[in-house]
């Protein structure tokens, strides 16, 4: 067996060594990329599909610059999507060297024009693996376990492209297959709610974004809203994400914006095809509309907050309105 981030033993010595303390654990988002996140690493990335992606983080990976990354992730669509759109741009500058996910598209908006051209090029590994069992391969890591067992998918060909085991098991004597942990070197997770001490409040679905944190190494999250820690700890149960497993707290409105963050804006039906079509003119040989894209949104910008100014209004305050109805005040507070 050969590990792609940490290995379990790696892993459990790290989580004994961490500070655990309660301390202040905010930190600028370019801080944040430049201490935790290093050519080579295995990222997770947290969310689902289009869905509370780590953007803001990802988009200052990308003006920042790593190479040789893993990403690992059940199922992602823009944050792989910026990252790949970086790549084929400068690969001396941004590169993927290895993926292992369950799913990478945008649902509704289409299929992901990037996946189709690294992988017809051979420009990345692949790991294939079900949706269920990068869930359950972070699980595993988050418990500190080197493997956990599993059922599915047996009866498919996905053994033929990952690196599951299949033993009989030694209490029922049938076949079972066991899934390698996975643990990142960080992890990029975004939430609606944390406090300065990284206690994180997830509204809605959690995806698999728990286990993703407690897996990896480092985790760096980003926040719609930074709440007080009184406001947080009224509620225990409601703690998604416990603060001993944060390293970095960024408080960033829309920081996965086009995206959704559930209960406070939704996607960017607009955008999000502006975006995919520039990527799917690249695979088609045109460049140029990519790069502009690029230009404008991602270097051309110093963060999230003048990216969503380059965004009319009228898409921001419609966002809002699908989510959560009309919220002039933040949108305002973002706009300027």
């Amino acid at each position: 067996m050969y590990w792609t981030g940490l290995s379990p033993d790696e892993a459990r010595q790290y989580l004994a060594n961490k500070d655990k303390s309660k301390r202040d654990k905010r930190v600028s988002l370019k801080e944040a990329v430049q201490k935790f996140v290093k050519d080579g690493d295995n990222i997770g990335i947290a969310g689902f599909v289009n869905g509370r992606q780590p953007i803001a983080i990802v988009h200052e990976i990308i003006r920042q610059g790593r190479k040789d990354l893993t990403l690992s992730y059940q199922s992602a669509g823009l944050a792989i999507e910026y990252l790949a759109g970086a790549m084929v741009l400068d690969e001396s500058k941004n590169s993927i060297k290895r993926m292992e996910l369950a799913y990478w598209a945008h649902e509704a908006f289409g299929i992901s024009p990037l996946l189709r051209y690294l992988s017809e090029r051979n420009k990345v590994e692949l790991e294939d693996w079900s949706n269920y069992n990068m869930s359950a391969r972070f699980k595993a890591g988050s418990m500190g376990l080197p493997f956990i067992p599993c059922r599915g998918p047996m009866g498919s060909d996905m053994l033929k492209c990952n690196r599951a085991v299949m033993i009989d098991c030694p209490f029922t004597g049938r076949p079972i297959m066991l899934l390698p942990a996975s643990h990142p070197n960080v992890a990029l997770v975004h939430v609606q709610e944390a406090d300065i001490y990284g206690n994180c409040r997830i509204q809605g679905p959690l995806f698999t974004c728990p286990e993703i944190a407690m897996a990896s190494a480092h985790i760096i999250v980003t926040c719609d809203r930074l709440i007080e820690h009184d406001d947080m700890t009224r509620f225990p149960n409601r703690i998604s994400i416990p603060f001993f497993s944060v390293d970095a707290v960024i408080e960033v409105p829309f920081g996965a914006y086009p995206g959704n963050s559930h209960g406070v804006y939704y996607f960017d039906e607009k955008h999000i095809p502006e975006f995919r079509g520039a990527c799917e003119k690249f695979r088609k040989g045109n460049a140029e509309p990519l790069k502009e894209y690029y230009d404008n949104y991602i270097f051309g910008v110093e963060n999230t907050a003048e990216f969503i100014n380059k965004i009319p209004a009228s898409q921001i305050l419609q966002v809002q309105k699908s989510e959560s109805g009309i919220r002039l005040d933040a949108a305002y507070t973002v706009l300027g």
